[in-house]
């Protein structure tokens, strides 16, 4: 059988899902076969153009008219559209993969959660940093017990893409359509890594703060508000009692994509950053130092599929393993995770924070 894929978003994730499907019978024999068949946008010359480049056989300017012929259907819209699409063709009985973070808001996440637990198909939220080698080295790690206790968890992520005042406004700086800037855009993305590596987040204190109020609308004589957080940092305790600390920028001068986390155990710690994302440091607890491992050996996971040892992967190639395991998923009617649910349980985290920095208390994750 051969999966019909109908995408819609043909922007920065539409290359990274596209780029993604293209790599699958090349690399991954196994995995399900895959049609790029149709590509959902609103612009037609653009969409036509985006098509011809991302190996899409049909085009579509309204994505309720694609449900009936799609095997899967991938929401890689701007936040304010994953609600709607995705639980219209949930109710379709076809499984979706969604951007993260889930929603613009935490009742559009529930709502989302809900279909999918009605519909009974897979579903993915699209943390694809859950597929790093690395990363799935660390969980090993954590679950084998090399670390001990986990007491502590710490991530950061850091860009500086809107430093410059005059940068200027997109949709991601309108609370409407996004929900949230820094905190959603970067946020979830550790919020998800500490749930998956460590544990959920029980509560929260929470600071957000915005820079710049006002941007520059292109190609206007105007400006629009900014009504998002350009920065926000965040102390939580997780499951077990283990403190955390998150943090996210956009305005990190010199920091262009940093994801950091740190886990600290009472028999040893990891480090890992994203801009070295085929390293892992790891310290147990005869050690005198970190040791970094390079992580790209036959028996590491994914590395078989690639190159020799030594040969590094990239940031496309977590997007290679995100499908390959949620594919394989739809093919065979497995469950899925990062699902629906574990979007919304990031949700509400992002939600606690928000409502924390409102009230200036700590606040519960509900």
């Amino acid at each position: 059988m051969t999966l019909k894929v109908g995408v819609l978003g043909y922007r920065f994730m539409g290359k990274a899902h596209a780029n993604a499907l293209a790599r699958l019978p090349m690399f991954f024999p196994d995995a399900p076969d895959v049609e790029r068949h149709v590509l959902v946008g609103r612009d037609e010359e653009a969409l036509e153009d985006a098509a011809d480049r991302l190996g899409f056989q049909n085009t579509s300017t309204d994505w309720e008219n694609v449900i009936d012929d799609v095997d899967v259907f991938y929401n890689l819209g701007p936040n304010f559209v994953h609600a709607d699409p995705s639980i219209a063709v949930l109710e379709a009985g076809v499984p979706v993969l969604c951007e993260k973070p889930l929603a613009a808001s935490l009742d559009d996440a529930e709502r989302m959660a809900d279909a999918a637990a009605s519909a009974g198909v897979p579903t993915a939220t699209a943390f694809n940093y859950r597929f790093i080698p690395a990363i799935q080295y660390a969980k090993r790690l954590i679950e084998d017990g090399e670390l001990g206790e986990i007491h502590q968890f710490r991530g950061r992520y850091l860009q500086d893409w809107l430093v410059d005042p005059d940068a200027p406004w997109s949709w991601r700086n309108d609370e409407e359509l996004a929900g949230s800037g820094a905190l959603g855009d970067l946020g979830a993305h550790t919020i998800d890594l500490a749930q998956f590596l460590v544990g959920g987040v029980e509560r929260v204190s929470g600071h957000l703060q915005t820079f710049v109020d006002e941007r520059p609308v292109e190609g206007e004589d105007e400006t629009k508000p900014v009504t998002v957080d350009d920065a926000y940092s965040a102390q939580a305790e997780l499951e077990g009692g283990v403190m955390g600390s998150f943090e996210a920028s956009r305005f990190a001068t010199g920091h262009k994509n940093d994801h950091s986390i740190e886990i600290h155990g009472s028999e040893g710690s990891l480090k890992f950053s994203l801009e070295r994302l085929n390293e892992l440091e790891v310290l147990r607890d005869d050690d005198r130092g970190y040791e970094t491992i390079l992580v790209t050996d036959e028996d590491d996971p994914y590395i078989d599929h690639w190159w020799p040892p030594g040969h590094v992967i990239g940031w496309e190639h977590t997007f290679v393993h995100e499908n390959y395991e949620f594919l394989s998923a739809v093919e065979n009617r497995e469950e899925y995770h990062p699902n629906f649910a574990d979007g919304l349980a990031v949700q509400q985290v992002l939600d606690a924070i928000d409502r924390s920095d409102e009230s200036g208390e700590w606040v519960s994750v509900e």
